[in-house]
């Protein structure tokens, strides 16, 4: 029977929640120079309910591609991890997709899944979607992803953990810190253990720019309400009209930026950060990056980082991997 974990002291973490996101928020404003902002601050309800909508749009094929490969792949990705099996999530979302592969193995045996979430939005989603899944028990960690898989990699004797890493969030990371992540990732990890991780690969370049910046104005949506997540959280006054969504392409480092520009200069005020920040027009603050990947890029990062790429799944549709790297 499926199970949920049950939070406490809810109001102290959404405190220290807070007071972090200010930390955040006053060491990416504060300094002079380039202005920037964790991307990890998106997936407030707000966000993570247009985010869900940024998946359906026609121009964003990676949530599909992604899906079609572990719907199509499910019962091989489930097999090739001796069991018994922990599944771990890194960043579930609404677990839609992770479903395929909780069945396949569940029809093994009972299976363990951890939904590792800083939103809490997220984690309730993913019990709407699991929850009630045969053979699948599923107990949720509202915590940064490293702390979440700390606490999920305690496991029994024999037991294998399977880690997700999907949706190429791994793209977010900046050169070199995707495979510093890795490695952090391999700490935890026994031999024969493994990471099934996603990748969005490189493509025509009108392409990759449509996908954040589609002509319905739902990434804009998405990338603004950042701000006003601030305005709301930590008692800011950021006039949202007066900044506009950005996205670059740079061919160099083969990775999408996406930035909040300022379209004047300005002022605002951030209480709970306790910081003033001035903005000259056309300044801006960046806010994600995504970075694209060949299928050889992810076998010398596995390879470099304590891992061994096993398999590798492509989608025909759109540019997209999921590689199966096992922990060596």
């Amino acid at each position: 029977m499926a199970g949920f974990a049950a939070t406490t002291g809810r109001n102290t973490e959404k405190r220290d929640v807070v007071t972090q996101f200010a930390r955040d928020v006053r060491a990416g404003l504060g300094r002079p120079g380039s202005k920037w902002i964790p991307c990890k601050y998106f997936y407030d309800v707000v966000g993570s309910a247009l985010f869900e909508a940024i998946t359906l749009l026609p121009e964003y094929g990676l949530t599909r591609a992604d899906e079609r490969i572990i719907s199509r792949y499910a019962g091989e990705i489930a097999d090739s991890v001796a069991p018994p099996v922990v599944v771990v999530e890194l960043g579930s979302g609404s677990a839609k997709k992770t479903r395929s592969i909780l069945e396949a193995l569940a029809r093994r045996q009972p299976t363990t899944y951890h939904p590792i979430e800083i939103s809490p939005a997220a984690l309730v989603l993913t019990h709407r979607e699991l929850g009630h899944l045969d053979g699948v028990s599923v107990r949720g960690f509202e915590a940064e992803y490293l702390d979440g898989l700390a606490r999920a990699a305690k496991r029994l004797p024999r037991q294998r953990l399977m880690v997700l890493f999907l949706g190429s969030s791994i793209g977010n990371f900046n050169r070199h810190q995707d495979s510093e992540f890795l490695v952090r990732i391999r700490a935890f990890l026994q031999v024969g253990d493994a990471v099934l991780l996603g990748t969005d690969l490189v493509k025509p370049t009108s392409q990759t720019i449509l996908a954040y910046d589609d002509p319905a104005g739902v990434t804009a949506a998405f990338n603004l309400n950042l701000l006003a997540r601030i305005n709301r959280e930590l008692g800011a006054d950021f006039n949202l009209r007066r900044f506009a969504h950005q996205v670059v392409y740079n061919e160099g480092d083969r990775r999408i930026e996406m930035h909040l520009r300022s379209t004047a200069e300005q002022r605002v005020r951030i209480e709970k950060a306790r910081l003033d920040v001035h903005f000259r027009a056309g300044e801006t603050i960046w806010t994600e990056s995504s970075h694209k990947y060949t299928l050889g890029d992810v076998g010398q990062m596995a390879t470099a980082t304590g891992f061994r790429a096993a398999r590798q799944w492509v989608d025909e549709e759109w540019p997209f991997a999921e590689s199966l790297l096992v922990a060596s």
